[in-house]
């Protein structure tokens, strides 16, 4: 069905998608306004095979779900099927399908509420969200609801370890790295409202919702920074100052990760076009996974790190509303129009998608909010152009990650980033204090330590 046949019938949706935005209420207690904050909470589950094996077979009959309800949904005479049809037909499913059974009633239900939030989020015309489609087999992660919190029973165990009850698997222990609400004396005030239980190329853990009762902030009385996202500095302040990392892999994690890439690409040539992938191959991928997921997990630290340092340190910041899809498009073209320079538009679209530019943003956003403070977006056009002296526009002023400023009267000269940052600062119209240096006064890597 096209989307814009989906769009005109969105006044029929009405009716079924109920959506409630918003994740933080207010209350009193004792004079003091308190504002509730839904958190996630990420702790590792230690699991037997066979439970492994559990968790596995629900994640895909909730995919398998998923496409079912999609069809269901979708594939009609000319109308959608209604809430109450949808739930009438998991029921029935449940009861005439054997293999449905392995998944959870709750957890059901949570694929049956996901797949309403996802469409509602398509038809909001402010969300960026594509049109619902099929789940497949590869690409989707494996993932299980557990919306009820009371059937979780979380204990804690000793300085270490917890343990929580998961249905249809079991009693079983994970990580105890943060104190959680409602479970032990002394913890923080509020309560687990539910929990998902995720699967990575490390294995499954479990995403606790917290939903916590914290003061309201006060108004954060810092300063004010512009902040610019590049590939060569990965954050740039309109104060000088930068905040950079090491490369996420160390050098032999590297050259491993080059190796086993190779090795799968020796296996691919060597199989049966047609045949099933073989173990050998399926083990080569998922060491390479699990490489990768090193990757994302060092570079979520720092980014969590440092944004953490910047929300505590600045009242508002500035940065680019960036189109990052649009910046990260690959550019072969066409076979009659085809693109120049591929080979180095994709190597800046790795580099793009490595720094996560968007998840930073994301990360900075709720945390000024909790401190008081504000996350402003200005417009990208000019601002690494423009010298934040004179004002004067010109693609020559900057020269990699030198700036320039070709106007005779100004000549300024000083990093291309930093003059990138002031003028997103200044866009904002807060006051800032251009420095004219190289940006000397750098900030010390903070990149987690990597194991040998």
């Amino acid at each position: 069905m096209p989307a814009e046949v989906v769009k005109d019938m969105s006044f029929r949706m009405a009716s079924v998608l109920e959506v409630q935005y918003g994740d933080t209420k207010e209350r009193y207690d004792h004079g003091v306004e308190l504002a509730k904050q839904a958190r996630a909470h990420v702790a590792r589950l230690d699991i037997s095979a066979a439970q492994a094996a559990r968790l596995d077979g629900q994640a895909h009959t909730a995919r398998a779900l998923w496409n079912l309800l999609h069809e269901y949904f979708t594939f009609r005479q000319g109308r959608f099927a209604t809430l109450k049809d949808c739930d009438a037909a998991i029921r029935q499913a449940r009861h005439e399908i054997d293999w449905m059974g392995q998944l959870p009633a709750q957890a059901a239900q949570a694929v049956l509420k996901a797949y309403r939030q996802a469409w509602a989020n398509f038809l909001n015309p402010g969300h960026p969200a594509c049109r619902p489609t099929f789940k497949t087999r590869i690409r989707s992660r494996l993932a299980v609801d557990v919306p009820q919190a009371r059937d979780l029973q979380i204990k804690r165990l000793n300085r270490r370890w917890g343990a929580v009850n998961l249905p249809k698997v079991g009693r079983v222990r994970f990580r105890w790295t943060k104190d959680l609400p409602g479970v032990a004396k002394g913890g923080p005030a509020g309560r687990i409202t539910g929990a998902r239980l995720v699967k990575d190329a490390h294995g499954w853990t479990v995403v606790f919702r917290v939903e916590l009762e914290v003061p309201a902030p006060a108004q954060h009385p810092g300063p004010s920074v512009g902040i610019d996202r590049g590939v060569t500095v990965a954050l740039a302040l309109s104060d000088g100052t930068m905040h950079e990392h090491d490369p996420w892999l160390s050098g032999g994690e590297r050259e491993r990760l080059r190796r086993l890439e190779k090795k799968a690409a020796r296996q691919r040539r060597a199989r049966t076009p047609g045949q099933p992938t073989s173990h050998r191959l399926t083990r080569t991928y998922a060491q390479i996974a699990k490489a990768r997921a090193i990757t994302k997990r060092r570079a979520l630290d720092w980014q969590h790190q440092t944004t953490t340092e910047l929300a505590t340190a600045f009242s508002v910041i500035v940065v680019e509303e960036l189109k990052i899809t649009n910046m990260i498009r690959s550019a072969r073209g066409t076979v009659e129009q085809p693109g120049t320079n591929v080979a180095q538009k994709a190597g800046l679209n790795r580099a793009i998608s490595g720094e996560a530019w968007g998840r930073t943003v994301a990360l900075l956003e709720y945390k000024t909010a909790d401190r008081g403070g504000q996350v402003v977006k200005v417009p990208a056009p000019g601002t690494s152009q423009t010298c934040h002296q004179c004002g004067h526009r010109d693609p020559g002023n900057r020269t990699g990650t030198v700036f320039a400023c070709t106007n005779p009267a100004c000549g300024w000269v000083g990093h291309a980033d930093s003059n990138a940052a002031i003028n997103m600062a200044n866009a904002a119209g807060t006051a800032v204090s251009g420095r004219g240096d190289l940006a000397v006064g750098r900030s010390v890597k903070r990149q987690p330590p990597r194991a040998a």
